[in-house]
Protein backbone atom coordinates (compact mmCIF):
# COMPACT_ATOMS: atom_id res chain seq x y z
CA UNK A 1 0.00 0.00 0.00
CA UNK A 2 3.20 2.43 -0.12
CA UNK A 3 3.62 4.91 -2.39
CA UNK A 4 6.44 4.02 -4.01
CA UNK A 5 5.27 2.02 -6.88
CA UNK A 6 3.23 4.89 -8.01
CA UNK A 7 5.84 7.49 -7.10
CA UNK A 8 8.50 5.64 -9.24
CA UNK A 9 6.21 6.69 -12.42
CA UNK A 10 7.27 10.29 -11.96
CA UNK A 11 10.43 9.93 -12.02
CA UNK A 12 11.51 9.65 -15.47
CA UNK A 13 8.97 11.94 -17.50
CA UNK A 14 5.49 11.88 -17.84
CA UNK A 15 3.54 9.41 -16.46
CA UNK A 16 1.73 7.46 -19.06
CA UNK A 17 -1.68 8.85 -18.33
CA UNK A 18 -0.43 11.95 -17.35
CA UNK A 19 -1.93 14.76 -20.60
CA UNK A 20 -3.42 17.04 -18.51
CA UNK A 21 -7.13 17.52 -17.76
CA UNK A 22 -9.39 14.47 -19.34
CA UNK A 23 -11.62 15.48 -21.64
CA UNK A 24 -14.53 14.00 -19.97
CA UNK A 25 -13.43 15.35 -16.69
CA UNK A 26 -13.75 18.68 -19.29
CA UNK A 27 -16.74 18.04 -20.51
CA UNK A 28 -18.62 17.15 -17.19
CA UNK A 29 -17.57 20.75 -15.45
CA UNK A 30 -18.78 22.41 -18.64
CA UNK A 31 -21.85 21.23 -18.06
CA UNK A 32 -22.08 22.36 -14.79
CA UNK A 33 -21.66 18.32 -13.11
CA UNK A 34 -18.74 19.73 -10.47
CA UNK A 35 -19.85 21.60 -7.58
CA UNK A 36 -19.21 22.98 -4.28
CA UNK A 37 -16.20 21.13 -2.43
CA UNK A 38 -13.87 19.31 -4.77
CA UNK A 39 -12.11 16.22 -4.16
CA UNK A 40 -10.04 14.89 -7.22
CA UNK A 41 -8.91 10.89 -5.56
CA UNK A 42 -5.84 9.93 -7.08
CA UNK A 43 -4.52 13.17 -8.69
CA UNK A 44 -1.55 12.56 -10.06
CA UNK A 45 0.45 15.95 -11.10
CA UNK A 46 -3.27 17.30 -10.59
CA UNK A 47 -4.37 18.32 -14.07
CA UNK A 48 -8.26 17.32 -13.32
CA UNK A 49 -7.85 19.39 -9.77
CA UNK A 50 -6.12 22.15 -11.90
CA UNK A 51 -8.71 22.65 -14.11
CA UNK A 52 -11.36 22.65 -11.49
CA UNK A 53 -9.54 25.25 -9.56
CA UNK A 54 -9.88 27.30 -12.41
CA UNK A 55 -13.77 27.41 -12.46
CA UNK A 56 -12.97 29.27 -9.07
CA UNK A 57 -14.06 25.62 -7.14
CA UNK A 58 -12.19 24.78 -3.63
CA UNK A 59 -10.13 21.51 -4.66
CA UNK A 60 -8.28 18.80 -2.62
CA UNK A 61 -6.11 16.89 -5.14
CA UNK A 62 -4.68 13.49 -2.61
CA UNK A 63 -2.37 10.61 -3.98
CA UNK A 64 -0.07 8.41 -2.76
CA UNK A 65 3.03 9.16 -5.10
CA UNK A 66 4.55 12.22 -3.47
CA UNK A 67 6.33 13.11 -6.53
CA UNK A 68 3.24 13.81 -8.04
CA UNK A 69 1.81 15.93 -5.17
CA UNK A 70 4.53 18.12 -5.19
CA UNK A 71 4.43 18.69 -9.01
CA UNK A 72 0.79 19.63 -8.67
CA UNK A 73 1.62 22.38 -5.97
CA UNK A 74 4.05 23.55 -8.30
CA UNK A 75 2.08 23.75 -11.24
CA UNK A 76 -0.43 25.68 -9.07
CA UNK A 77 1.83 28.14 -8.52
CA UNK A 78 3.06 28.74 -11.64
CA UNK A 79 -0.65 29.13 -12.94
CA UNK A 80 -1.55 31.39 -10.14
CA UNK A 81 -4.33 28.67 -8.97
CA UNK A 82 -5.66 28.26 -5.63
CA UNK A 83 -5.45 24.12 -5.12
CA UNK A 84 -4.77 22.34 -2.33
CA UNK A 85 -3.06 19.34 -2.47
CA UNK A 86 -2.33 16.34 0.26
CA UNK A 87 -0.43 13.16 -0.23
CA UNK A 88 -2.75 10.80 0.88
CA UNK A 89 -3.89 6.94 0.48
CA UNK A 90 -6.94 6.61 -1.06
CA UNK A 91 -7.67 3.35 0.79
CA UNK A 92 -7.54 5.65 3.93
CA UNK A 93 -10.19 8.32 2.30
CA UNK A 94 -11.65 8.90 5.93
CA UNK A 95 -8.55 10.34 7.42
CA UNK A 96 -8.57 13.56 5.49
CA UNK A 97 -11.61 14.64 8.13
CA UNK A 98 -13.89 16.49 5.07
CA UNK A 99 -16.58 16.02 3.25
CA UNK A 100 -16.76 17.44 -0.38
CA UNK A 101 -20.01 17.61 -3.16
CA UNK A 102 -18.39 16.06 -5.71
CA UNK A 103 -15.68 13.78 -6.23
CA UNK A 104 -13.54 12.77 -9.42
CA UNK A 105 -11.93 9.19 -9.41
CA UNK A 106 -10.16 9.68 -13.25
CA UNK A 107 -8.18 6.53 -13.50
CA UNK A 108 -7.94 5.12 -10.07
CA UNK A 109 -11.10 2.88 -9.51
CA UNK A 110 -9.53 0.35 -12.15
CA UNK A 111 -6.68 0.10 -10.39
CA UNK A 112 -8.09 -2.01 -7.52
CA UNK A 113 -8.81 -5.66 -6.96
CA UNK A 114 -11.93 -6.40 -4.88
CA UNK A 115 -11.07 -6.24 -1.93
CA UNK A 116 -8.93 -2.64 -2.47
CA UNK A 117 -12.64 -1.72 -4.06
CA UNK A 118 -14.91 -1.93 -1.45
CA UNK A 119 -12.37 -0.49 1.09
CA UNK A 120 -12.18 2.23 -1.63
CA UNK A 121 -15.72 2.58 -1.78
CA UNK A 122 -16.59 2.81 1.93
CA UNK A 123 -13.80 5.36 2.31
CA UNK A 124 -15.57 7.78 -0.28
CA UNK A 125 -18.42 7.19 0.94
CA UNK A 126 -17.18 8.93 4.39
CA UNK A 127 -16.03 11.78 2.49
CA UNK A 128 -18.96 12.98 0.54
CA UNK A 129 -22.08 14.39 1.52
CA UNK A 130 -25.64 12.60 1.05
CA UNK A 131 -26.63 13.86 -2.47
CA UNK A 132 -22.98 14.39 -3.34
CA UNK A 133 -21.96 13.29 -7.06
CA UNK A 134 -18.80 10.85 -7.65
CA UNK A 135 -17.70 10.66 -11.18
CA UNK A 136 -15.47 7.77 -11.79
CA UNK A 137 -13.53 7.25 -14.98
CA UNK A 138 -12.37 4.37 -15.78
CA UNK A 139 -10.99 1.72 -18.20
CA UNK A 140 -13.61 -0.22 -19.86
CA UNK A 141 -13.82 -4.44 -20.77
CA UNK A 142 -15.35 -3.27 -24.09
CA UNK A 143 -13.84 -2.40 -27.71
CA UNK A 144 -10.10 -3.05 -28.94
CA UNK A 145 -7.51 -1.61 -27.19
CA UNK A 146 -8.90 -1.69 -23.94
CA UNK A 147 -5.96 0.16 -20.95
CA UNK A 148 -5.16 -2.13 -18.02
CA UNK A 149 -7.29 -3.66 -15.66
CA UNK A 150 -10.42 -2.76 -17.79
CA UNK A 151 -13.67 -3.04 -15.92
CA UNK A 152 -17.01 -4.12 -16.83
CA UNK A 153 -20.03 -1.99 -15.98
CA UNK A 154 -21.57 -4.56 -14.13
CA UNK A 155 -18.45 -4.80 -11.91
CA UNK A 156 -18.94 -0.83 -11.41
CA UNK A 157 -22.35 -0.89 -10.54
CA UNK A 158 -21.58 -3.77 -7.79
CA UNK A 159 -19.48 -1.59 -6.47
CA UNK A 160 -21.40 1.29 -6.04
CA UNK A 161 -24.37 -0.28 -4.67
CA UNK A 162 -27.29 1.16 -2.69
CA UNK A 163 -26.01 -1.43 0.03
CA UNK A 164 -22.34 0.59 0.17
CA UNK A 165 -24.81 4.00 -0.05
CA UNK A 166 -24.36 4.87 -2.93
CA UNK A 167 -26.78 4.90 -6.66
CA UNK A 168 -25.52 4.97 -9.87
CA UNK A 169 -27.31 7.13 -11.97
CA UNK A 170 -25.47 7.33 -14.92
CA UNK A 171 -22.77 4.85 -17.01
CA UNK A 172 -21.51 5.81 -20.38
CA UNK A 173 -18.83 4.57 -22.77
CA UNK A 174 -16.14 7.52 -22.85
CA UNK A 175 -12.56 7.56 -23.65
CA UNK A 176 -9.52 7.81 -21.37
CA UNK A 177 -7.08 9.48 -22.76
CA UNK A 178 -2.99 8.06 -22.40
CA UNK A 179 0.04 8.58 -23.94
CA UNK A 180 -0.11 4.95 -25.97
CA UNK A 181 -3.60 5.57 -26.68
CA UNK A 182 -3.75 7.94 -29.45
CA UNK A 183 -7.60 8.70 -29.49
CA UNK A 184 -7.97 7.64 -25.99
CA UNK A 185 -8.85 4.13 -24.52
CA UNK A 186 -12.60 2.77 -24.14
CA UNK A 187 -13.57 4.05 -20.84
CA UNK A 188 -17.04 4.18 -18.53
CA UNK A 189 -17.89 7.70 -17.23
CA UNK A 190 -20.20 6.74 -14.24
CA UNK A 191 -22.35 9.25 -12.31
CA UNK A 192 -22.87 8.04 -8.92
CA UNK A 193 -25.13 9.72 -6.07
CA UNK A 194 -23.66 9.27 -2.42
CA UNK A 195 -27.59 8.19 -0.71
Amino acid sequence: MTGLPWDASYQDGPAPWDVGPQPAIVRVAAEGGITGAVLDAGCGTGENALHVASLGLPVLGVDVAETAIAIARQSAIDRGLDAEFAVADALALGQLRREFETVLDSGLFHTFDGDERLEYVAGLASVTVRGGILYVLCFSDSGPDTGPHPVSADELRASFSAGAGWNVEALAPDRIHTRFHENGAPGWLARIKRV
